[in-house]
């Protein structure tokens, strides 16, 4: 056996046979195919990487690193000679436009006339005519407007046709309204004042500052109105100027407190306050019951027909729907203490004093039971309802009235 080992690894029947001596020249075709140092050369990486088991990846690689250089030949290929062809065949020019025509020559215009002096007769053009309507745009009103009631009217809804303040339109028809809701009626006429405020007739001896001072404005707010057509020049001294009585001024801005004459606060202790408005108050009122401080509804129905709670209308009850001579009866239990004829519009009124600081008035009664000094509990019957006074239907005007807050809502304690 020879020394080298690869004949041991890589077993061949050629080189296990044994040598001649006799030498001969192998041709270059055939040294080259059958060289085993050549053969070996190449099939020893390979049979290596398959003992070591890399020949599959070994052989991906390969195969991708192959991909990569031919994607890299065809860009140099492209780059060196299909560029190139662009770049030596540059794209065509536009057509240049064709040359502006060569203007003709036009005649010379003739001058115009000279146009008329003012004054004279149109003789070119078209003249501006004079109109014969005007429109003049839309000015705020100043002055006090009529209006009569109509059938269906309310405080409520005359203050929003004229956009004005439901105060406004009793503050400004105070002789006609006495500042009641209630004695709105049909065909009545009243003042429809320019903006919200109030409306006052001058009497004799009056200042323009205790007058501005009462409304709480300024003396200059009532002189200045264009409505009032007061001259300041000629007014003279302000503490008794010249304004004729009986002339009315509107107080832009004014206010004042209403006058109310549906009921004052009527105690069992002194039931005669009430004697100015009407022939139902009472003499002297003997202690009778107390009521609980918990009201029920004074009628079987439980809604409004007609006015709610409001101030600004001067109206502090609810009208409580109802027909004439249904049955009402006492909210809570207490003492009469005013039984009969309002001459402000109520009607027939019973007021019931409750010995705790409350006080309830019912008016508008068709009939009345309830009498002076009779104590009355709750639910029980003190008359009927009706339409008396001034009332344009049949319901109850319905006033709750506390020692400490006053004229309250009666929506707030009803249940």
């Amino acid at each position: 056996m020879s020394d080298d080992n690869l004949p041991e690894e890589f077993p061949n029947p050629e080189w296990d046979t044994p040598r001649t001596n006799t030498h001969r020249e192998p041709d270059a075709a055939s040294t080259a195919e059958n060289d085993p140092a050549r053969e070996s050369r190449f099939s020893f990486p390979l049979q290596r990487l398959a003992d070591l088991g890399l020949a599959e990846p070994a052989l991906r690689i390969g195969t991708h690193l192959l991909s990569i250089a031919l994607v890299l030949l065809v860009v140099w290929v492209m780059r060196e000679f299909y560029l190139s062809f662009q770049v030596s065949n540059p794209p065509r020019q536009p057509a240049q436009a064709a040359a502006a025509p060569t203007a003709t020559p036009t005649a010379v215009v003739p001058e115009l006339p000279t146009l008329a002096s003012a004054g004279g007769p149109y003789l070119f053009g078209i003249p501006r005519l004079a109109l014969m309507h005007t429109t003049i745009p839309t000015r705020p009103r100043t002055e006090v407007i009529p209006y009569t009631v109509q059938p269906g009217d309310t405080v409520f809804g005359i203050a929003e046709k004229f956009s004005l303040n439901p105060r406004t339109v009793l503050w400004g028809n105070y002789y006609t309204l006495a500042d009641n809701p209630h004695l709105l009626t049909p065909g009545q006429e009243l003042n429809i004042l320019p903006v919200d405020g109030t409306y006052h007739k001058w009497s004799a001896g009056e200042g323009m500052n205790g007058v501005a001072e009462g409304y709480q404005v300024k003396p200059e707010d009532i002189i200045n109105w264009p409505g009032n057509h007061l001259d300041p020049d000629a007014l003279g001294d302000l503490s008794n100027p010249n304004i004729e009585p009986g002339t009315f001024l509107v107080v832009p801005g004014g206010r004042r407190e209403f006058v109310t004459w549906s009921a004052p606060r009527i105690t069992r202790e002194n039931p005669g306050v009430a004697k100015f408005i009407g022939p139902g108050a009472c003499g002297v009122v003997l202690d009778g019951a107390v009521g609980t401080g918990a009201f029920i509804w004074p009628s079987a129905a439980h809604f409004l027909s007609g006015y709610d709670y409001s101030p600004d209308t001067n109206h502090y009850g609810i009208d409580i729907d109802g027909e004439t001579g249904e049955p009402m009866w006492a909210s809570d239990s207490g003492v009469v203490v005013y039984a009969g004829w309002n001459n402000f519009g109520y009607g027939n009124i019973v007021v019931i004093d409750h010995g705790n600081g409350w006080q309830t008035l019912y008016a508008h009664m068709d009939t009345y039971s309830a009498v002076c000094g009779q104590s009355v509990f709750q639910g029980t019957p003190i008359g009927t309802i009706g339409s008396t006074g001034a009332s344009s239907g049949s319901h109850i005007h319905f006033e709750m009235l506390h020692d400490d807050y006053g004229k309250v809502n009666p929506w707030d304690f009803l249940p």
